[in-house]
Protein backbone atom coordinates (compact mmCIF):
# COMPACT_ATOMS: atom_id res chain seq x y z
CA UNK A 1 0.00 0.00 0.00
CA UNK A 2 1.57 3.30 -1.09
CA UNK A 3 2.18 6.38 1.38
CA UNK A 4 -0.21 9.52 0.78
CA UNK A 5 2.53 12.01 -0.67
CA UNK A 6 3.28 14.50 1.83
CA UNK A 7 2.33 18.58 1.08
CA UNK A 8 5.21 20.16 -0.41
CA UNK A 9 6.14 23.07 1.75
CA UNK A 10 7.24 26.96 0.32
CA UNK A 11 10.61 27.51 0.02
CA UNK A 12 10.63 30.01 2.70
CA UNK A 13 10.19 27.43 5.05
CA UNK A 14 13.01 25.14 3.90
CA UNK A 15 15.10 28.31 3.70
CA UNK A 16 14.42 29.52 7.31
CA UNK A 17 14.93 25.45 8.07
CA UNK A 18 18.48 26.12 6.71
CA UNK A 19 19.15 28.78 8.90
CA UNK A 20 17.93 27.55 11.52
CA UNK A 21 20.43 24.52 11.10
CA UNK A 22 23.15 26.82 10.63
CA UNK A 23 22.72 28.76 13.27
CA UNK A 24 21.92 26.37 15.63
CA UNK A 25 25.09 24.03 14.77
CA UNK A 26 27.33 27.20 14.92
CA UNK A 27 25.98 27.89 18.46
CA UNK A 28 26.53 24.46 19.84
CA UNK A 29 29.50 23.49 18.23
CA UNK A 30 31.29 26.54 17.88
CA UNK A 31 29.34 29.07 19.84
CA UNK A 32 33.03 31.63 19.91
CA UNK A 33 32.35 31.91 16.13
CA UNK A 34 28.76 33.83 16.71
CA UNK A 35 30.99 35.64 20.11
CA UNK A 36 33.55 37.08 17.98
CA UNK A 37 31.36 38.50 15.28
CA UNK A 38 29.04 39.87 17.37
CA UNK A 39 31.42 41.65 20.13
CA UNK A 40 35.04 41.45 18.39
CA UNK A 41 36.83 43.51 21.00
CA UNK A 42 35.99 41.48 24.46
CA UNK A 43 37.43 38.96 26.34
CA UNK A 44 34.90 35.81 25.49
CA UNK A 45 32.70 35.77 28.31
CA UNK A 46 31.83 32.11 29.74
CA UNK A 47 28.20 33.45 30.32
CA UNK A 48 28.02 33.95 25.82
CA UNK A 49 29.46 30.68 25.28
CA UNK A 50 26.66 28.61 28.03
CA UNK A 51 23.81 31.04 25.92
CA UNK A 52 24.77 30.32 22.35
CA UNK A 53 25.17 26.65 23.39
CA UNK A 54 21.71 26.73 25.25
CA UNK A 55 19.64 28.29 22.51
CA UNK A 56 21.81 26.10 19.72
CA UNK A 57 20.29 22.54 20.48
CA UNK A 58 16.86 24.68 20.70
CA UNK A 59 17.27 26.32 17.42
CA UNK A 60 18.15 22.95 15.67
CA UNK A 61 15.24 21.55 17.28
CA UNK A 62 13.26 24.50 16.27
CA UNK A 63 14.85 24.06 12.49
CA UNK A 64 13.94 19.86 12.45
CA UNK A 65 10.55 20.66 13.38
CA UNK A 66 9.90 22.91 10.16
CA UNK A 67 11.12 19.95 7.74
CA UNK A 68 9.48 16.81 9.92
CA UNK A 69 5.86 18.28 11.32
CA UNK A 70 2.86 18.09 9.37
CA UNK A 71 -0.80 19.54 9.42
CA UNK A 72 -1.85 21.72 12.23
CA UNK A 73 1.50 21.12 14.12
CA UNK A 74 3.34 22.67 11.27
CA UNK A 75 0.98 25.45 11.14
CA UNK A 76 1.58 26.27 14.61
CA UNK A 77 5.10 26.09 14.18
CA UNK A 78 5.02 28.76 11.22
CA UNK A 79 2.85 30.98 13.48
CA UNK A 80 5.37 31.03 16.20
CA UNK A 81 8.69 31.21 13.96
CA UNK A 82 7.04 34.49 13.26
CA UNK A 83 7.41 35.66 17.01
CA UNK A 84 10.65 33.86 17.48
CA UNK A 85 12.15 35.97 14.65
CA UNK A 86 10.30 39.03 15.33
CA UNK A 87 11.81 39.27 18.90
CA UNK A 88 15.00 38.76 17.66
CA UNK A 89 14.91 41.10 14.91
CA UNK A 90 13.68 44.20 18.05
CA UNK A 91 16.35 42.71 20.00
CA UNK A 92 19.37 43.14 17.45
CA UNK A 93 17.64 46.81 16.81
CA UNK A 94 17.25 47.84 20.63
CA UNK A 95 21.00 46.81 20.88
CA UNK A 96 22.50 48.78 18.52
CA UNK A 97 19.96 52.10 19.66
CA UNK A 98 21.17 51.49 23.08
CA UNK A 99 24.95 51.47 21.69
CA UNK A 100 25.58 48.36 22.96
CA UNK A 101 26.36 46.40 19.59
CA UNK A 102 29.08 48.21 17.33
CA UNK A 103 26.55 49.92 14.77
CA UNK A 104 27.88 47.92 11.35
CA UNK A 105 27.45 44.76 14.08
CA UNK A 106 23.86 45.85 15.06
CA UNK A 107 22.65 46.76 11.21
CA UNK A 108 24.11 43.57 9.84
CA UNK A 109 21.99 41.49 12.96
CA UNK A 110 18.74 43.47 12.54
CA UNK A 111 18.95 43.01 9.07
CA UNK A 112 19.39 39.03 9.01
CA UNK A 113 16.44 38.49 11.68
CA UNK A 114 14.18 41.05 9.75
CA UNK A 115 14.69 38.51 6.43
CA UNK A 116 14.02 35.61 9.14
CA UNK A 117 11.00 37.17 10.30
CA UNK A 118 10.14 37.89 6.52
CA UNK A 119 10.87 34.11 5.59
CA UNK A 120 8.96 33.10 8.69
CA UNK A 121 5.87 35.88 7.78
CA UNK A 122 5.84 34.14 4.62
CA UNK A 123 5.77 31.15 5.59
CA UNK A 124 2.87 31.06 8.04
CA UNK A 125 0.99 32.22 5.13
CA UNK A 126 1.24 29.94 2.98
CA UNK A 127 0.46 27.53 6.11
CA UNK A 128 -2.56 29.69 6.53
CA UNK A 129 -3.66 29.58 3.05
CA UNK A 130 -2.81 25.71 2.98
CA UNK A 131 -5.44 24.99 5.74
CA UNK A 132 -8.33 26.89 4.53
Amino acid sequence: MAKPRAARRPASVYALAGIRLFNGVTGLLMPTVLIRRLDPDRDLSPAAVYAFRLFGIRTILLGLDLLTNRGQRLQEDLREGVLIHGSDTATAALLGIRGQLPPRTAALTTLISAVNTALAASAADFGKRKGK
